[in-house]
């Protein structure tokens, strides 16, 4: 089992940009595919970028572009940066093993005003 804890949400306006960081439990995290998550008020958690354990980079069109998803696996952790933010991209962030998640974390809250 392995534990991943959410940090760098934020309140921003629109046009801004964040940083999400995703910190692994276990050193086997360079082994997995690792994705970020967002979930809006009211709808179903959705996958908004991935990454392979060798840096293959994939996204979603409606943050391509604006947001980068990387990886340090000497500190087992993944980021997401996101940059001209708007008020669509508003959720609670989450990342998780990409393919056969583990129980997910509590995510990172990013709230993007108009």
């Amino acid at each position: 089992q392995v534990q991943f804890v959410e940090s760098g949400g934020g309140l921003v306006q629109a046009g801004e940009s964040l940083r999400l960081s995703c910190a692994a439990s276990r050193s086997t995290f360079r082994m997995y595919d690792i994705g970020w998550y967002r979930q809006a008020p009211g709808k179903q958690r959705q996958l908004v970028a991935s990454i392979s354990s060798s840096g293959t980079a994939n996204y979603v069109d409606s943050v391509k572009g604006r947001f980068t998803i990387s990886r340090d696996n000497a500190k087992n952790t993944a980021y997401l940066q996101m940059n001209s933010l708007k008020p669509e991209d508003t959720a609670v962030y989450y990342c998780n093993r990409h393919f056969g998640a583990y129980a997910w974390g509590q995510g990172t809250l990013v709230t993007v005003s108009s």
